[in-house]
Parts: C-alpha cells; sequence; structure tokens
C-alpha cells in the first residue's frame, strides 16, 4: 500500500509585478519611438501639401487676373466670395487690408491642412474693377508711394522682395500653431511688412506672394493689353 503525500504541485509559472512593470515600460518606449517618426512623416506630409495648395493659389489668382484684368479683393466677411473694389454697386472696404481668401470666387478650397482658413491681401491698385491692371499701374498709393506697398522679409529681417518685384498679392497659411507668427500677427493697416521662410518652433506660417512681374507676363501671354 502506497503512502500518502502531502506536497503540493508546483504553481504554473507566471508574471511578478516587477516583471509586468519592466514589460509596460519597454512596451511604452517602443511605443513612443515608433509615435516621433509617425508625427514627423505627418508634419513633412502636412507642411508639402500646404506648399502644393500655396502654388494653386497663385495660378488661381493669375487665372482671375486673365479673365477680369484685376485680381480679387480678400474676403473682409464670412461669405468666402470677393466683393469688387470699384464698382459704384458694390462695395469692397479697404482692399489693402488683410482678409480671407476668397476661396469660393477662386474655384479652390476653403482651409489649409490645419483646418484654417487662408490668409489673403493684395495691393489695392491691383484690385480695381474700374481701373484693369496696366503696365503703368502704381504699386501701393494712387501715386505709387509707400502706402499700402506690401514686402515680405526673412526671419533676418532682410527683404526676399526687392523694388521691381514686390508683392501685389500676399497668401498664407497660419500654420499648425493656428495663430500668424512673426510679423505676420503685427501686419500695418497702411503698408505692411510680412514675413517668410523655413518653419520654425517660433514660425510655422508658410507665405506666399504673387510678384508683379509674374502677374504681367501671365496677362501678357492671356493676351491683355497692357
Amino acid at each position: 500500500m502506497k503512502r500518502a503525500t502531502n506536497a503540493k504541485s508546483p504553481a504554473p509559472p507566471g508574471f511578478t509585478l516587477v516583471e509586468i512593470a519592466v514589460v509596460m515600460v519597454v512596451l511604452g518606449l517602443l511605443m513612443g519611438g515608433m509615435l516621433l517618426p509617425l508625427s514627423a512623416a505627418r508634419d513633412i506630409s502636412e507642411g508639402r501639401a500646404a506648399e502644393a495648395a500655396l502654388r494653386e493659389i497663385r495660378d488661381a489668382l493669375l487665372g482671375y487676373a486673365a479673365i477680369h484684368g484685376v485680381l480679387p479683393c480678400p474676403d473682409t466677411g464670412q461669405d468666402a466670395a470677393a466683393p469688387e473694389y470699384g464698382r459704384a454697386d458694390v462695395s469692397c472696404a479697404q482692399p489693402q487690408a488683410e482678409g480671407f481668401l476668397p476661396f469660393k470666387t477662386l474655384g479652390l478650397t476653403e482651409s489649409d491642412p490645419w483646418g484654417m482658413r487662408w490668409r489673403y491681401r493684395v495691393d489695392a491698385n491691383f484690385a480695381n474693377a474700374a481701373a484693369p491692371i496696366t503696365l503703368a499701374t502704381p504699386l501701393g498709393g494712387a501715386s505709387g508711394g509707400e502706402a499700402g506697398v506690401l514686402r515680405v522679409r526673412n526671419h533676418e529681417g532682410a527683404y526676399l522682395t526687392t523694388a521691381d518685384e514686390r508683392p501685389v498679392a500676399i497668401f498664407y497659411s497660419i500654420g499648425p500653431n493656428a495663430r500668424p507668427d512673426g510679423r505676420n500677427d503685427s501686419f500695418e493697416a497702411i503698408g505692411g511688412d510680412y514675413e517668410s521662410g523655413t518653419p520654425t518652433p517660433e514660425f510655422d506660417d508658410r507665405l506666399h506672394w504673387l510678384a508683379r512681374p509674374l502677374l504681367f507676363n501671365r496677362l501678357i501671354a492671356a493676351g491683355r493689353a497692357l
């Protein structure tokens, strides 16, 4: 007759709390290491999409000017359309003031890759429906003075635009931080210095402009008498 034994079977192997904690830390590090490249890839993709959209805006403005002989005014309301400056039956208050891009007028999408409306400003003399653009159309004020002239600087303050190629229109995205940065946050009501450059932690706006020589070139190519 066999003798009974009180020995218990060994417990099945398992994880201790310390081992589980170590595994969680390792998984967290691995996931964090994966999220950083994904975030960087998303930022690059959104930046490229913004640049492509800005080039599309430039082309749309050139097309509008080729058809109408002027550039559109900013949308200073919320209807996404451009009023026509210079017409007695239509009011375009302060065309030199910054507003939103009239995306419906131009047949474009409303928002940048971060869901914000595009900003837009135009030289008043190039948006006057009563006086189509000619080679003699002055920049800025009626007399060609500094009032109303648009300029673009880099982060160091140096001008990116010369007197001959100053912008007749400026358009930009305020970037992922959803606010205008640098000089773009303090533009003047009459005359305006804007800022453009490589995005930094302090500056993430994407700004392009339409220079007068390019506009004239497109109008001449379209058969517009200048």
